[in-house]
């Protein structure tokens, strides 16, 4: 009899297109209790929300296909994602940045270089924000 892995049943989605950067933020992130979706571009990462339904989307801003304000307007517009804590992901601060995320639908906002230490606590910090509304 084969021992089975209880699947985690919050989902976070990963939209990065830089392979190293989504690879360090999975190796960070796996050991939270999420089940790690990954999505490599603006379309892949609208077409695995929609399909998956996650808890929280990191999505970079800079991605091909479709950038990062783009599906995060696409995903705002439906009612499901009313409530999704998504996150921008950018590695081109720039001052005022933040608030132009903000103001285009994002919940919160993370610049790159990514710290390892505090990204944990930071998802953690939007998934509390969004256990508290429901």
């Amino acid at each position: 009899m084969k021992k089975t892995e209880k699947v985690p049943e919050k989902k976070l989605l990963i939209v990065e297109d830089n392979q190293d950067s989504r690879e360090l933020v999975i190796k960070i992130l796996r050991n939270l209790d999420y089940q790690l979706i990954e999505a490599v571009d603006g379309e892949d990462g609208l077409k695995k929300a929609i399909a998956k339904q996650p808890d929280i989307i990191l999505l970079d801003i800079s991605l091909p296909k479709m950038g990062g304000y783009e599906v995060v307007k696409n995903l705002r517009l439906r009612e499901e994602f009313k409530h999704t804590s998504i996150i921008a992901l950018t590695a081109h601060a720039m001052k005022g940045d933040e608030e132009k995320a903000l103001q285009a639908g994002f919940n919160g906002y993370i610049s790159k270089p990514i710290d390892v230490h505090e990204l944990p606590k930071q998802i953690e910090y939007y998934a509390k924000k969004l256990y508290d509304l429901g």
